[in-house]
């Protein structure tokens, strides 16, 4: 009989695309020598076994502890028609707001990296002007209301001829907390532009390119040994307190030896409030990067942390209950010279253990309510500090300083973004890191590199739409245009006031004379 028994526990079926020609295909999650694999096939491109995680434990938990009711948007984009993920902008059929909202304000770049997701550079000279800013920026606060935060990306958006202007208007808007992401050149060259960065404190914070330490490293993602430039950046920020994370791309066998060393010499920057990890998404352009062999899974940083510092322990990096299985968190303080992780405080059978006896989490609502107020995307450091201070509250074995801020805060975040081979349509329902696109959509990062981004729409997207066109036959169609508002059906309710703003194909749902 034992010769009968597959290698591998079936754990859970799931909906995929194949990497090749991105149509939906059937897969299976499987636990198989202590790792998890997601195995799909495409009846034309045959088969794919993808590593999902390499901790069984920890995949589950996030999947089956760290939940949290989703949080919808004030309004819905996009009706739902061709099925999840060929509807994104949001559609009624997404499972989470935006925690952090991106707007890219140019395609140009001072570097042309072999990996980049946008595939920016200095021969792409577009930037967008004002008024488009201006209105993906209303986009996100008519979706939000109060947008918790908002990126500043691109390209390099340094570079935008009206760079303060854009800072401007971002902060005439009801914006909680503003970022802009960074290569850090003219940080580092411009002692003038750094002083007028530092007037837009606080609520202000830049989000600093840091790879590595090794020039082959930094040739081999950004093209040039940055390694003085990164250090010029810094003595600039640190000098005008300047509020900063980290932000690393990683690649597996070139720089995932380094994690431990750059997130303790970010713990000695006075303006660093923390290190976001990023494994290398398989979207844009991807020079020397095979996805069979360069992939890193979000445990596997995880793995690296624990093995490269004695900071932190298993139960201190934990999912990130809005999006648990592409986001894990620790928080820790920094105190009088030391460094103290704040989940260490906690009972770690009360975050670990949680799923087997969930109902310790019903015993204790008030701490249950700040640990998962605490460990969400869309914080600020301000806001990160202000229910530190009440989640410190909930713990006896913590001593509370009432001038705790900012400043003592320090934050590690793992981000690994969903791409084709990963792609599992259950997890990227509550994907809550949107990209806003120039027509006002606001669309999941995984999907936009994938889907959205430049003429993907209609050269890999409007293919796949085309293709199940003939099954909504049965049902009447229109254009709809600019403010036009329809009613399309979500969960099984109506939902009102979906605005379409660019030409649509929306199906008039329970219409029965054809197309």
């Amino acid at each position: 009989m034992t010769d009968r028994v597959r290698p591998y526990m079936f754990y859970d079926i799931a909906v995929s695309i194949c990497s090749t020609c991105y149509r939906k295909v059937e897969g299976k999650i499987l636990f198989e020598d202590d790792k998890v694999y997601l195995t799909k096939r495409c009846p034309q491109h045959g088969a794919e076994k993808v590593l999902m995680a390499d901790d069984v434990d920890y995949y589950r938990r996030s999947r089956e502890v760290f939940l949290k009711k989703p949080e919808m948007p004030a309004r819905y984009n996009t009706p739902v028609l061709y099925g999840c993920p060929y509807d994104c902008g949001l559609c009624g059929d997404h499972e989470q707001h935006s925690c952090l909202s991106i707007i890219e304000i140019a395609d140009f770049c001072n570097l042309s990296c072999p990996i980049c997701y946008a595939e920016s550079g200095p021969t792409r000279q577009q930037f967008r002007t004002l008024a488009e800013i201006e209105f993906m920026l209303d986009a996100v606060v008519k979706n939000e209301l109060e947008p918790d935060v908002v990126q500043i990306s691109g390209g390099e958006p340094t570079m935008h001829p009206d760079f303060f202007a854009v800072l401007d208007l971002a902060k005439q808007r009801p914006i909680k907390h503003l970022m802009v992401n960074t290569n850090g050149l003219r940080i580092a060259k411009d002692e003038a532009f750094v002083e007028r960065l530092a007037t837009y404190m606080p609520g202000f914070e830049l989000y600093l390119q840091f790879d590595s330490f090794k020039e082959e490293a930094l040739v081999e993602l950004r093209g040039k040994d940055l390694r003085e430039v990164r250090m010029q950046a810094l003595e600039k920020l640190n000098r005008h307190g300047i509020s900063t994370t980290l932000v690393v791309t990683l690649k597996k066998g070139l720089n995932d030896d380094e994690i431990g060393k750059i997130i303790e010499f970010a713990l000695q920057q006075p303006c660093v409030r923390g290190v976001t990890l990023q494994p290398i998404q398989a979207a844009g352009r991807l020079e020397g990067y095979d996805p069979a062999t360069d992939r890193l899974t979000l445990t596997e940083v995880r793995r690296r942390i624990l093995e490269q510092t004695d900071i932190f322990r298993p139960e201190d990096i934990i999912p990130v209950p809005c999006h648990p299985d592409s986001l894990a968190m620790a928080y820790a303080l920094k105190l009088g010279g030391s460094v103290t992780p704040l989940t260490g405080m906690i009972d770690p059978q009360l975050l670990i253990d949680g799923g087997r006896n969930t109902i310790i989490y019903e015993k204790d609502n008030v701490l249950r309510e700040q640990l998962f107020k605490l460990f969400s995307t869309n914080h600020s450091p301000d806001s990160g500090a202000a229910s530190l201070r009440d989640l410190l509250c909930c713990l006896p074995q913590a001593e509370v300083t009432p001038g705790i801020g900012y400043e003592n805060l320090f934050r590690v975040l793992i981000v690994q973004f969903i791409d084709a081979q990963s792609f599992d349509l259950r997890s990227v329902k509550k994907t809550c890191v949107h990209i806003v696109h120039p027509d006002g959509r606001l669309i999941p990062f995984d999907t936009y590199n994938m889907f959205y981004r430049d003429d993907l729409e209609e050269t890999r997207l409007k293919p796949l739409r085309d293709e199940i066109l003939p099954a909504l036959a049965g049902r009447k169609a229109k254009h709809l245009t600019g403010e036009d508002q329809v009613r399309v059906a979500a969960d099984g309710a109506a939902v009102e006031g979906v605005d379409l703003g660019p030409a649509l194909l929306v199906a008039e749902l329970g219409a029965g004379d054809g197309a």
